[in-house]
């Protein structure tokens, strides 16, 4: 008997836990008592439709089942129509949270389906291979298996009780052969559950907060600490809502790290206490990485969505964090909530923009089935998108004009903010306008005015596109922001070819070649190009002179800033053509990561 677990990620990238953990489980559960070979596939949406149902079609499975999730619900049910008209009578099952609170209606819309895997489904799911080990299941012995709805051999549809969260400690760790996720980002849990009770979110109908025991996280996160992989991501939903909990793991990562993995949590920065706040400050940078939610500002949405926070904390639990200067944080908000007009986001979008997030992830409201966000469509004006993933259309606070607008702004935020390619460029452009929302606004503006905004554009474009908007917008202060743009395209890329907005060089061969030979001499600015000709640090570095802004730069990439990837950069005497820049070294100054040009 041979079970086929399919999941078809979003990207290349990810893995998906869930089937993981069912074949994990259900092997240990199993083991020595049933012949049934459980076997994994893993598939993305961007893949051919044909590609993955003929993939899988050779695995000639005896069960099929398919792990359904708002971005692959519509791949999903096209496999699952083509495939009964290739094996008529091929048993499929689901499982996951797109079909978990709507079962009845799923098998009533796909008759192919035997039956639907409802909630947590490691304990279901072994029971299920269990009873397909010893054959096809009969209606009794399905109606024994809590957690499911199934078609009937009558074809009428029976829905037994969900089933009752399980013990987190009873579930295997599943990384023990780590080359099926070579190049995938690791997803790990250490807590299920929410004690929260956000509308919008499927992780409130779980009220049962469970956490793995210590003594099994400190030795699975050890497993990954020994084999240096990349990152590490947590998926616990708000992984510091135990304190001791989250103490005991960032103690032991950071007692433990091995200078090369990174993890990642999401917090609630409002929960964040002083004893939790020092020991993230002692991390070394890069070590962590945090995704707060803050979602909106305004208090009554806050309470509308049956969301705890306290903004005030949140904003100075950030500011704390963004001084210590060692971990990147990530900010979320939610567009096409509960009365937050356009007015109101943009309050939300300002506030949230000047607490300086490395990105400020701006989302758009999804109404998923089975949370309470979706029981009060009626009453909110909730419009939504007919298809997964159900996203915001209008509301009775916000137009679909609006919606459209915010569109731009997350657009212009991802490619001008979130990048972190025009950094200095826009805190400074920042100041021109009346606040961020209406600076981004602007340059949406501009994008469409150029009808620019549904071409593909490379990197250099979009400085060149920037230019162009400055000039239109501050001409008197063009040549000032293009050597800010100078500045933020050097502190990112060691360019091979000057780009043309830069203009002609600022440093003469003959300034540069004396530099670097004096460098290869006497190490001033480079100590960790030890073994380095003069040839090859000039290839490896790159010099810049920005009269305007008064500074000679010395860009090296080799020393990146762990959080946001700039080049260090040595600030040097000599900011006009006629000066000579290997004078005065001593006057020099040199910083990995942080603001260079006052």
């Amino acid at each position: 008997m041979k079970i086929l677990l399919t999941a078809i990620n979003a990207k290349y990238i990810h893995s998906n836990l869930a089937v993981y953990d069912l074949q994990a489980y259900a092997r240990k559960e199993l083991a020595g008592e049933s012949p049934v070979e459980i076997k994994i596939r893993e598939y993305t949406i961007n893949q051919q439709p044909d590609e993955i149902l003929g993939s899988i079609y050779e695995e000639q499975a005896d069960v099929l089942c398919l792990s359904c999730y708002i971005w692959n619900l519509q791949t999903v049910e096209l496999l699952v129509r083509d495939l009964s008209r290739i094996r008529p009578g091929f048993p499929i099952w689901l499982g996951g949270p797109e079909v978990s609170y709507d079962s009845r209606d799923v098998l009533r819309r796909l008759p192919q389906v035997k039956g639907v895997m409802k909630g947590e489904g490691e304990e279901t799911f072994a029971c299920l291979c269990g009873l397909w080990g010893q054959g096809d299941p009969s209606d009794e012995d399905l109606a024994g298996v809590d957690g499911i709805t199934f078609r009937g051999s009558d074809g009428q549809i029976v829905e037994n009780p969900w089933r009752e969260p399980m013990d987190l400690d009873q579930v295997p760790f599943v990384y023990q052969d780590l080359e099926r996720f070579e190049n995938k980002i690791l997803y790990y849990e250490s807590s299920r559950g929410c004690p929260f009770s956000c509308s919008y979110c499927l992780s409130s109908v779980d009220k049962k907060l469970r956490f793995r025991s210590f003594s099994l996280v400190k030795k699975e996160l050890q497993f990954f600490l020994d084999r240096k992989v990349p990152q590490v991501k947590f998926v616990d939903r708000t992984f510091n809502c135990g304190h001791a909990h989250a103490r005991e793991i960032w103690q032991y990562i950071r007692d433990h790290d091995n200078g090369v993995t990174n993890f990642h949590f999401e917090v609630s920065a409002d929960l964040l206490n002083e004893e939790e706040l020092e020991l993230l400050g002692t991390m070394r940078p890069g070590l962590v990485q945090l995704e707060i939610g803050v979602q909106s500002t305004n208090p009554r949405t806050i309470r509308e969505i049956r969301r705890t926070m306290d903004l005030e904390k949140v904003a100075r639990a950030t500011e704390r964090i963004r001084q210590q200067g060692n971990i990147h944080q990530h900010l979320d908000l939610i567009a096409g909530l509960p009365y937050e007009d356009l007015a109101s986001f943009t309050r939300s979008f300002d506030q949230v923009y000047r607490m300086k997030p490395h990105q400020l992830q701006l989302g758009f409201l999804k109404v998923l089935k089975g949370s309470w966000m979706k029981e009060q469509e009626e009453a909110y004006g909730l419009v939504c998108k007919w298809e997964p993933p159900y996203e915001v259309l209008r509301t009775r606070w916000l137009s679909y004009e609006d919606v459209r607008l915010l569109k731009g702004i997350e657009e212009m935020t991802e490619v001008y903010y979130n990048s972190r390619q025009f950094e200095y460029t826009m805190e400074e452009l920042e100041r021109e306008f009346a606040s961020p929302f209406r600076m981004y606004e602007a340059l949406w503006d501009y994008y469409r005015k150029k009808q620019l905004e549904e071409q593909q554009h490379r990197r250099s474009a979009r400085y060149e596109i920037l230019l162009g908007f400055l000039e239109e917008r501050i001409p008197g202060k063009q040549e000032y922001f293009r050597e800010l743009l100078v500045y933020d395209y050097y502190l990112r890329e060691n360019a091979k070819s000057r780009p043309g907005f830069a203009g002609e060089e600022t440093v003469s061969a003959g300034e540069a070649r004396a530099f670097y030979e004096r460098e290869e001499k006497e190490r001033n600015f480079l100590p960790a190009y030890e073994g380095f000709d003069k040839k090859q640090l000039r290839r490896m570095t790159h010099l810049e002179r920005f009269p305007q802004l008064g500074k000679t730069v010395l860009f090296d990439y080799l020393e990146r800033s762990p959080l946001t990837g700039e080049a260090r950069t040595c600030i040097l005497e000599g900011n006009r053509k006629e000066e000579n820049i290997t004078e005065k070294l001593e006057n020099a100054s040199c910083k990995n990561g942080i603001k260079s040009i006052e």
